[in-house]
């Protein structure tokens, strides 16, 4: 699997190996000890799969705040999207700061997000799915969003994007108290 680093000491690209044949293809797309043996050793407990009919679907800014944040293991099962994530971290000195990745079926690159970040995707092709690990259970109490628009991200959109109620009425990156702290390593 090829690991690459990203501006973000935390967020890191996943490349897993596909085995290929006349048939299609094999991947593993998560080992247990190989992970931990790159240093990325986390406990998934619950598996996500969602997926967008429309190109220009919008989904985030969210994030679960503590004690029940989430770090996710993000990709495509299906169709493409561009993966944001954006530090949310107080006090980081990347704080407010995103980076994007697009991750589709062909490319088979996964997004892994640790907690303290907020995440978003928008579908490039019709019938797009996601599928992503959790480090922790759905808890509707810990649920937050920011607005999509609110972090001057370069979304690849042709028009409006398509968006939840919730999306569309999260508030403002700037309007936002943060539940997580940076902690310098």
């Amino acid at each position: 699997m090829l690991i690459e680093r990203t501006t973000f000491e935390d967020v890191v690209i996943l490349e897993p190996q596909r085995f290929g044949d006349a048939r299609g293809f094999f991947c593993e797309s998560w080992n247990r000890k190989r992970m931990a043996e790159a240093g990325l050793d986390i406990d998934w407990v619950q598996d996500n799969h969602s997926l967008s009919a429309q190109t220009g679907t919008l989904r985030g800014l969210h994030f679960q705040a503590p004690p029940h944040a989430q770090a996710k293991l993000v990709r495509c099962g299906r169709g493409a999207l561009y993966d944001v994530v954006v530090d949310i971290r107080r006090g980081a000195p990347t704080y407010g700061r995103w980076v994007g990745v697009e991750l589709s079926f062909e490319n088979g690159r996964q997004l892994l997000v640790p907690e303290g970040f907020a995440h978003g995707f928008v579908t490039l092709q019709p019938d797009t799915e996601i599928l992503y690990k959790c480090s922790d259970y759905y808890a509707p109490e810990a649920d937050g969003a920011i607005r999509w628009d609110s972090c001057g991200i370069d979304w690849p959109l042709s028009g409006a994007p398509v968006l939840s109620e919730k999306d569309a009425a999260a508030p403002a990156l700037a309007d936002f108290d943060t539940p997580f702290v940076w902690e310098a390593a």
